[in-house]
């Protein structure tokens, strides 16, 4: 794993000004929302035009949360890089979406106790990727970490053969810590770089990538 750059992904983008600032700064990876709940959704009128103006510059992701048919082949249709499931999907829906959306598939698990980690092995065969995130709070009104990091020390019990992005409340303060104690294959932070919910601050994004490009 060393030696290889780790790959940042800034989530939660709404504007073209902010995808900017993300491509300008460095990021590898831009995540788009898009679920009603969250206050980072983007209408699937918005998402075209983002992932339009992402192509070739940095790779689009579209963040959905238990998609139905019809929403994943929308959202497949606009071509984004990759759709990243945030929900309870289980891996027999993930392996349908995958085949049917043709698109890359990142599946996100909320990690909470030993148990989630050896839930992941589920997962491996049928998602491109997995995104390791912290569990909701018990009442939370939608999924993700919100904000908040879990006990990094439960990834110890992971395969070391599978890569994973490490997601939930990473913040330019504790990047370099988190890439060095977890070493994973990238980081995503939506939540970290914003001054209130949905809010990103450009200064933010730059701190972030900095300090994961210089423990990375």
């Amino acid at each position: 794993m060393m030696g290889e750059p780790v790959i940042i992904k800034i989530c939660g983008i709404k504007t073209y000004d902010l995808l900017d600032a993300v491509i300008e700064a460095g990021a590898d990876m831009v995540g788009f929302m898009h679920f009603q709940r969250s206050p980072r959704h983007v209408s699937i009128e918005d998402l075209a035009g983002l992932i339009s103006a992402a192509r070739g510059q940095v790779q689009s992701c579209v963040v959905l949360v238990n998609p139905d048919n019809s929403c994943v082949a929308e959202v497949a249709a606009l071509g984004p890089d990759w759709i990243q499931l945030h929900g309870p999907e289980t891996p027999h829906r993930v392996a349908a979406i995958r085949a049917e959306a043709g698109v890359e598939i990142m599946k996100a698990l909320p990690i909470g106790s030993a148990e989630d980690v050896a839930h992941i092995a589920a997962f491996t065969e049928v998602a491109d990727r997995i995104l390791v995130d912290a569990k909701p709070p018990k009442h939370a009104d939608r999924p993700g970490g919100l904000g908040e990091r879990f006990d990094w020390s439960l990834l110890k019990a992971l395969d070391p053969s599978v890569p994973f992005m490490l997601s939930g409340g990473l913040t330019p303060d504790n990047a370099a810590e988190a890439i060095a104690a977890v070493q994973p294959f990238g980081v995503d932070v939506s939540s970290g770089v914003e001054t209130a919910p949905g809010v990103k601050n450009k200064k933010l994004i730059e701190a972030f990538i900095r300090n994961a490009r210089a423990a990375g």
